[in-house]
């Protein structure tokens, strides 16, 4: 699917959904500003609109089309034969967070960022995406009065997206906690190794994300005016403080697993302590009832009248007096 906008330098709105063989004209027009969204596109569509329209560098297309594993950020200049204007091309990832699958989610979105044009690709909707776009059409804030302002608007809308994510994992870590501290059970300790494996799941796709903000941060490229330089260092900001966030998420996992083998340590250590008890505190009838159990032939006590009460009294005392002792002593 192609969706694709013109707008005025006072951030207006010119004209949408425009055909493709319009797009030349309008790139030609200094005064436009056009930005065309592909999602989910078909392979003709992707080869028509990147290649046919924009001329883009065939390497830039190639790591657009397909799956990139890490972020990254390149600046592409027009050499002999090249036809197309110099341009950005960024690869970005979005994240999603599902409580029910206990995984984090990852969306790739591409960027091709020139002076006057933008060009966004993704195979899944995005919610950064659809609301950038909305507010842009809507005229809110000014925001597609040029493409680095857009760019800037989808990065901002793409790491703030991550907040509610990082809300849900506290919120499993928490309960985790709890799970730890009354009952820790096998599973606990599943789901403990499993939100820890996710976390630095994100932080694997944090980590190259804040590198590429980064360059944007330090104003290294010339396709993002100086003045919008600050708020890509916001975004930035924003981002090195959801890597925080995460060693944090980190930190406390590592913790709560400490925890986990401590309680079950010590769910060990009352059951051998109990069985311990049980053991000493029975050994008085063990070694009556053994000793005379024998039955040997000389008994003495084998004539005598009261010899089953006086053993159960003697039994019934030491057994008594050992659990005294013990209860003294506080070991139980």
């Amino acid at each position: 699917m192609i969706r694709s906008f013109a707008f005025t330098t006072q951030g207006k709105l010119h004209t949408k959904d425009i055909e493709i063989f319009l797009m030349p004209t309008l790139l030609a027009d200094t005064n436009l500003f056009l930005w065309v969204d592909l999602e989910n596109a078909t392979p003709e569509e992707a080869k028509e609109v990147l290649e046919m329209i924009f001329h883009f560098h065939p390497l830039s297309i190639e790591d657009c089309v397909l799956p990139s594993p890490s972020p990254k950020v390149e600046e592409y200049s027009p050499k002999e034969d090249d036809h197309f204007t110099p341009y950005l091309f960024m690869v970005i990832h979005a994240v999603d967070y599902s409580r029910k699958d206990g995984c984090f989610g990852t969306s790739e979105l591409n960027f091709f960022l020139g002076k006057n044009f933008l060009v966004t690709y993704h195979e899944l909707p995005l919610k950064s995406v659809s609301t950038v776009e909305e507010r842009a059409v809507n005229g809110s804030m000014g925001i597609a009065r040029a493409p680095d302002r857009v760019a800037h608007s989808l990065l901002d809308m793409l790491v703030d997206n991550y907040k509610p994510a990082l809300d849900e994992l506290g919120l499993e870590i928490a309960e985790l906690e709890q799970m730890a501290l009354q009952k820790p059970t096998k599973e606990t300790l599943n789901q403990i190794l499993q939100v820890k494996k996710e976390v630095l799941h994100l932080r694997q796709i944090i980590g190259p994300q804040r590198e590429v903000l980064s360059r944007f941060a330090k104003g290294e490229f010339k396709l993002v005016r100086p003045h919008l330089v600050p708020y890509f260092r916001d975004v930035y900001d924003s981002l090195f403080h959801i890597g925080e966030l995460a060693q944090n998420y980190t930190d406390s996992l590592t913790g709560i697993l400490q925890v986990y083998l401590n309680m079950s340590s010590n769910q060990t250590g009352e059951v051998v302590k109990l069985l311990t008890l049980i053991t000493v505190i029975t050994t008085p009838l063990m070694m009556i009832g053994t000793w005379y159990g024998m039955n040997f032939k000389d008994m003495p006590e084998l004539e005598h009248a009261h010899a089953y009460p006086i053993a159960f009294v003697v039994m019934v005392l030491s057994t008594a007096a050992t659990y005294l002792y013990f209860k003294m002593r506080k070991w139980f």
